[in-house]
């Protein structure tokens, strides 16, 4: 009756990863260098095997521009994101070649998160099952 707390029987709550949540952000802050919303978006992007900036412009709901300026470029730029499919990447196959109807006036970059930033993520999750 008198105590701060008291913590629920296990057989009510299962699992609790969030309740770390705020320690692990704050230290994925400090070992990558990246602000919260460039891990937001790696968390989103994790699996992905790519993406283009309307896609994730579009489930973000975030505007394509601020997007791209704000978190792809600088992603790309610190060697977390790689453009997968660029506009000069050749189609792998003879259909795609048959059945594309992408030109280069509206062809959209693939892009995709990197090994780097797969491993960030990773551990995101690893600290936040930790009890």
């Amino acid at each position: 009756m008198f105590r701060d707390f008291a913590v629920q029987d296990s057989k009510y709550i299962k699992r609790n990863y969030l309740k770390n949540f705020k320690k692990v952000k704050h230290k994925m802050i400090e070992s990558s260098g990246l602000r919260f919303s460039h891990i937001e978006f790696l968390l989103w992007g994790y699996d992905l095997q790519f993406f283009t900036i309307d896609h994730a412009a579009t489930e973000l709901d975030m505007n394509k521009t601020n997007l791209s300026n704000r978190v792809i470029y600088p992603l790309q730029k610190k060697g977390y994101l790689y453009k997968h499919f660029d506009k000069l990447t050749p189609s792998d196959s003879y259909e795609d070649h048959l059945f594309r109807d992408e030109t280069k006036y509206n062809y959209r970059v693939r892009y995709a998160i990197t090994q780097k930033a797969r491993l960030l993520v990773q551990s995101f999750y690893r600290d936040l099952e930790k009890s």
